[in-house]
């Protein structure tokens, strides 16, 4: 007989201790006993139920002694706490949170200056009057730098077009490019001052309305626009939602048929970014930029104050025609339940509530049926650091025999 090998041999060992195994399983089942394995899955189960139940007991025992006179609870986070909460806000864009202004100024220090040549700023009162701050910027700009005279070897309506073509077009689009599918190669920008932005403008939620020439005294053209986010979805350049400026109004929607018989290419909005960019050639044959030439080479054309006079000869000829814009940002909510129990929180320390060296209760009615009023949650971290507060519109009585739920909403 030829010698076995180490490993024929482990195989054999092997072979039999699974036989033996199996003939134990076999004599348990038999028996009517359960498996090896399912017996030890049973103890470890048996032991899990044991520790829950032990921690159940425990904190049910921590909070039986800590009820009377406590002064932290702490949150159960499965039940008392819903975190992660968004919602969508919108408020009015102009100062104090309104929705429309009807009243446009400018700063003569500034309009007149070196700056002015590059943007004006419009403010809803005089510039020098208490409360009054910047709404939103006007600026032109022109490819070539037409309509603006040299200024620091650059010309300003060049550098503006530049600026809003590096911010607003995706690389390699050097031209702005209208919903009527025209190259223009100048443009008109409205800047909304970046703190009344908040996250974004909301779309859907403003209206422009533009005057044509004389329309303070004769009622010359009148051009409202609007986005046409109310009819289609938005496009995406680099990131960025881009809607189209059309003909109509917040109130009826967007026209299908402007009056001129000419339809959209009136520029594009960026709600994300809160700029709102038109187009002076569609501008043009609305009678609110000159219709004779645009643009002159190494002219100051002062189109910014054009664009200001359409909008505040607008609201000058009809109040009712002002400027409305609302913002939009999306707040994260994080929901507290306070929840007091009959026994909880019906003494106070205020000096008030006790009298004497030994605390005892001011007023005899108090004995075995105290009162408090809560006035106050505060949240605090597990090293009693005060965090936050939440002011109850009116005190709150509490006694043994009232409890209430209180529900904490902290936003960020």
């Amino acid at each position: 007989m030829a010698n076995k090998t180490k490993a024929q041999i482990e195989k054999e060992i092997a072979e039999v201790e699974a036989i033996k195994n199996q003939l134990q399983e076999e004599k348990r089942q038999a028996d009517g006993l359960p498996s090896t394995q399912d017996s030890a899955q049973g103890a470890i189960i048996r032991e899990a139920q044991k520790l829950a139940t032990q921690i159940v007991r425990e904190r049910d025992a921590l909070e039986q002694k800590t009820t009377t006179g406590k002064i932290y609870s702490r949150f159960d986070v499965g039940n008392d706490v819903i975190s992660n909460r968004k919602e969508k806000v919108t408020a009015g864009i102009w100062s104090n949170g309104t929705g429309e202004i009807s009243t446009f100024h400018t700063a003569s220090a500034q309009t007149s200056s070196n700056a002015g040549r590059y943007y004006w700023d419009v403010y809803n009162s005089s510039s020098v009057a208490v409360g009054s701050s910047v709404q939103f910027a006007i600026a032109y700009g022109h490819k070539q730098g037409s309509g603006s005279i040299i200024t620091n070897e650059d010309f300003p309506t060049k550098a503006i077009y530049t600026q809003y073509k590096n911010l607003l077009l995706a690389p390699g689009d050097n031209t702005f490019t209208f919903d009527n599918k025209v190259d223009e190669e100048h443009i008109l920008a409205i800047n909304f001052q970046r703190a009344r932005l908040k996250e974004k403008l909301d779309p859907g939620n403003w209206e422009l309305v533009l005057s044509g020439s004389g329309i303070s005294t004769t009622g010359g053209n009148i051009t409202k626009l609007i986005d046409n986010s109310g009819t289609g979805d938005a496009t995406i350049n680099d990131g960025q939602r881009v809607y189209s400026v059309v003909s109509g109004t917040i109130a009826g929607g967007e026209l299908t048929t402007d009056d001129d018989g000419v339809t959209g290419g009136y520029g594009l909005v960026y709600p994300d970014l809160g700029i709102i960019i038109l187009n002076p050639g569609r501008l043009k044959e609305r009678g609110i930029t000159p219709t004779g030439t645009v643009t002159a080479s190494n002219t100051n054309n002062q189109y910014n104050a054009m664009l200001y006079t359409a909008i505040s000869g607008a609201a000058a000829y009809n109040s009712s025609y002002g400027f409305a814009a609302r913002n939009e940002e999306e707040v994260t909510s994080t929901f507290y339940y306070v929840r007091v129990k009959n026994a909880d929180y019906n003494f106070s320390n205020n000096p008030t509530f006790s009298t004497g060296s030994l605390g005892a209760l001011r007023h005899p009615t108090m004995i075995k049926d105290p009162k408090s009023y809560i006035t106050t949650v505060g949240l605090y971290n597990d090293r009693q650091e005060l965090l936050a507060t939440a002011k109850l519109s009116k005190p709150l009585i509490k006694s043994f025999d009232r409890e209430a739920l209180i529900k904490v909403k902290l936003d960020f």
